[in-house]
């Protein structure tokens, strides 16, 4: 079997040869322009940032990538779906305000932005690929609808899944609402009584008549509920919740599945920025210390070599001092080189087993070669 290319360059630059350049370098040496984008739209999948976390990417770099695409003949747009918590990106109108807090917009990225999922959450694409845990993922009718998947990723530590990287950026970040139940929760979602204000509208729009009002209360009948989240999408009262949360492993056995439908008969591109490692996911509204000092950028088509990769340079670096792998070990007096630095900050998650299933399930190879421009 063939291994997977992933292409790396560092972050050294000069006055003739600056990042934005060199990440353009890197993706045309990568093969890019393999991709016939003629007339085709490109969902190109960024994080945008919660409001007050300052390690999302920045918007040069999509600029710079859109250009590319538009001058290969693509119709490129920005994209993320909505989130299932509480917080600046919960529905279109926050989500785009918080991106053009974030510097996201027209002018600045070159590119209009498209929430995926539309205004609540609701707008999405059932995808069967009969997985093992799930058998059509809910993914964002935009992403679902466009022609080619490319992936910008900022790679991090992630407090579930281990680390964010591009199976998370595809999997969980195009999940609509509904979706992102789906992966996040074991079982149905639950109602927060003291939230409930009796508003009715998880009763109005719950397609299988599970929702009902008692005493002015929501109540879910169990019986009826098939777990679509459309009630936690809808509620803005935070009424409608998560139910019992699923372990590390299996949500990212999901996350693979969901990935396997975004990028299903599509071509696919993928390129991760190695910088400003925090050790949670930029979906918080701060960003702790990096872990590491910033490393590089990686592109390839293979998602799963490219986490893979990255995931290992990562483990290959030095620790930096005053961060959350010191704190979790005082007393070390070494760099952590070539340690599992994902491990170290969140010991329960399980990153390794999802690169094996998506390895299992076709998304890619965990071998590769490591190509240096």
């Amino acid at each position: 079997m063939n291994t997977s290319k992933v292409y790396f360059t560092n972050l050294r630059t000069n006055p003739s040869n600056n990042l934005l350049q060199k990440m353009e370098r890197l993706v045309k040496k990568a093969g890019i322009e393999s991709i016939d984008f003629n007339k085709q739209f490109v969902a190109i999948k960024i994080h945008f940032g919660e409001p007050g976390n300052l390690a999302y990417l920045r918007p040069n770099y999509a600029a710079r990538i859109a250009n590319l695409l538009r001058n290969l003949g693509g119709k490129p747009f920005l994209t993320d779906c909505n989130t299932l918590y509480s917080g600046g990106r919960s529905n279109a109108v926050d989500h785009l305000k918080s991106a053009m807090e974030n510097g996201y917009n027209p002018i600045s990225a070159q590119c209009d932005i498209i929430i995926a999922d539309g205004l609540k959450g609701t707008d999405y694409r059932e995808i069967p690929i009969d997985g093992e845990y799930c058998k059509a993922p809910k993914i964002g009718a935009a992403i679902a609808d466009a022609d080619i998947i490319i992936s910008m990723n900022h790679f991090k530590g992630h407090e579930q899944a281990g680390f964010g990287g591009a199976l998370k950026n595809l999997g969980m970040g195009c999940a609509s609402v509904g979706g992102k139940l789906e992966l996040h929760a074991a079982s149905q979602p639950v109602i927060d009584t003291e939230n409930c204000i009796g508003c009715n509208i998880c009763v109005k729009h719950c397609a299988h008549d599970a929702v009902h009002l008692h005493n002015r209360k929501a109540v879910i009948d169990y019986d009826a509920c098939v777990g679509c989240g459309q009630c936690v999408a809808l509620c803005q009262y935070d009424a409608a919740v998560l139910g019992e949360g699923d372990t590390s492993e299996r949500l990212n056995y999901k996350i693979a599945e969901y990935t396997k439908a975004v990028l299903q008969d599509k071509p696919h591109f993928h390129i991760s920025f190695i910088m400003n490692v925090s050790p949670e996911c930029d979906c918080w509204n701060h960003n702790d210390a990096a872990i590491v000092p910033d490393l590089g950028i990686a592109a390839s088509f293979d998602p799963v070599a490219l986490d893979k990769a990255c995931a290992n340079l990562v483990m290959g670096a030095p620790a930096l001092s005053n961060n959350r792998v010191t704190d979790a070990h005082p007393h070390d007096h070494h760099t952590h080189e070539g340690e599992d630095k994902f491990c170290l900050i969140h010991p329960d998650t399980e990153w390794k087993k999802g690169l094996e299933y998506a390895e299992k399930i076709g998304l890619g190879r965990q071998e590769y070669e490591l190509i240096n421009v």
